[in-house]
């Protein structure tokens, strides 16, 4: 082969080098830049009734804080279901609320917080507190039907709270002090983090997170 075709080969094949090396460089920064970008990307939130959040173990340090401080939203978001008629084992406004499913509706939307489905359970979750201590936010719990704690609603100050009382009825607001509910008062819970719920209980509530968590991936 001549001396001509041999520099003329050693030139392309340094060209070529040169080009795969560019490739290389510039497929490096790209990626770079790409990982810089989606570092930057902020994304946006999941609706709290979309998925549950928050739970119990994810917010023990800070859920009794987060209550008293948005205690005011929190009641005005309970305000907004006032009317919405009462359906047993119903879970969205749209459809209906019975009286546990109002309370964890709101908890739920407001603050991301996944209680137990019924009230017996809501019963045991947070700390015991007596009815002269109540603030708005807290639980407050019945005796209806002969049955503890088969009834709950939300304490909205000034001796009134507000829940889905009944079959026939819509979400309202009413005394602590009316003949009825004073004789049928059976507690009141503050939450803070804390449950007294059996493992079954608080398995059943970390797979309702789990179906909340992959129902919103599925979005």
């Amino acid at each position: 082969m001549s001396l001509k075709k041999v520099s003329h080969l050693s030139v392309l094949a340094k060209l070529a080098y040169l080009v795969c090396c560019l490739t290389f460089v510039v497929s490096v920064q790209a990626a770079d830049l790409a990982a810089e970008a989606s570092a930057e990307v902020v994304v946006p939130k999941e609706s709290m009734f979309q998925a549950g959040r928050s739970y119990i173990s994810r917010v023990s340090d800070r859920l009794a804080d987060t209550v008293t401080e948005k205690s005011e939203e929190l009641i005005n978001r309970a305000m907004e279901v006032v009317g919405v008629r009462y359906r047993w084992d119903a879970e969205l406004p749209q459809s209906g609320l019975d009286g546990s499913s109002f309370v964890g509706y709101v908890f739920k939307d407001k603050l991301g917080f996944l209680l137990p489905r019924k009230s017996t359970q809501m019963s045991r979750v947070g700390k015991p507190i007596n009815r002269d201590e109540l603030q708005p936010g807290d639980l407050v719990f019945f005796n209806t039907m002969r049955l503890t704690f088969s009834h709950v609603g939300i304490y909205v100050g000034d001796n009134k709270f507000i829940h889905s009382p009944s079959k026939g009825t819509n979400v309202r607001v009413d005394d602590l002090g009316s003949l009825y509910w004073d004789k049928r008062f059976d507690g009141a819970r503050r939450l803070d983090g804390t449950d007294n719920l059996n493992d079954a209980e608080r398995q059943e509530l970390l797979n309702e997170v789990k179906n909340l968590k992959r129902k919103s991936r599925s979005l």
